[in-house]
């Protein structure tokens, strides 16, 4: 109850934020801000990380060719890096589309990223159904991408930061024997930075119903953006 509580008023200040400023046609499409667009944040991005921070909903920029667009939210923290979230849903508006707003759409996202612009897309049913997977490909592209580097309050040793990054290239997934080869170091010194990990908030370890730990995961909690 309280974790939703804080969503709720995290979400009610970014939404009073954005409306403040910017243009009509802006505020216009807040005001008609969706479901499919909150629950991408209180269902995959609030579970994941913990506040709204720097997030900026129905973000206005332009593309290479002077047109106006518009995300669904971009991610603008003090980084080298700018990220954008964007949430669809399998209706209508897919099915009837037309082949030149199919188009435009590719257009659109290819403009985004050339201009430098990271971007996840999300779909509705799984934000939904498979809140999870969603909070994974998150927390992986941040630690990726630099968005993430520690919890709060903690610092991490340089083995700490390679088994991070090591975790993405294993998607999310990683045995302590994987670890050790990997990083050219010993199965006990992997297995002590796994463990280091854990205890930080970062990983959680999957253990067997024998109680033997075989690999460790990405964490759905404990993290901070830097």
């Amino acid at each position: 109850m309280m974790e939703q509580q804080g969503f709720e008023q995290a979400y009610t200040r970014m939404m009073e934020q954005a409306l403040a400023g910017g243009s009509e046609e802006r505020k216009r499409r807040l005001a008609e801000h969706g479901d499919a667009e909150k629950a991408l944040l209180q269902q995959v991005w609030w579970p994941a990380v913990g506040n709204l921070d720097y997030l900026h909903p129905e973000y206005e920029l332009q593309d290479l060719k002077g047109g106006t667009r518009f995300v669904d939210y971009a991610y603008c923290p003090p980084l080298t890096y700018q990220l954008l979230l964007e949430v669809d849903g399998f209706g209508p508006h897919w099915r009837d589309i037309s082949r030149w707003k199919f188009a435009d759409d590719l257009s659109r996202q290819n403009h985004l990223l050339i201009e430098g612009w990271k971007l996840l897309r999300f779909a509705y049913d799984e934000v939904m159904e498979k809140p999870r997977r969603g909070q994974q490909t998150l927390l992986m592209a941040l630690a990726k991408w630099g968005g993430i580097a520690r919890p709060a309050g903690e610092e991490l040793s340089v083995y700490e930061r390679a088994l991070l990054h090591l975790m993405q290239e294993c998607w999310g997934e990683l045995s302590p024997v994987t670890a050790a080869k990997k990083m050219g170091i010993s199965r006990e010194s992997a297995a002590k930075y796994l463990r280091s990990l854990v205890s930080k908030g970062l990983l959680v370890a999957k253990v067997t119903p024998t109680g033997r730990v075989m690999r460790y995961k990405f964490s759905t909690s404990n993290w901070s953006s830097r």
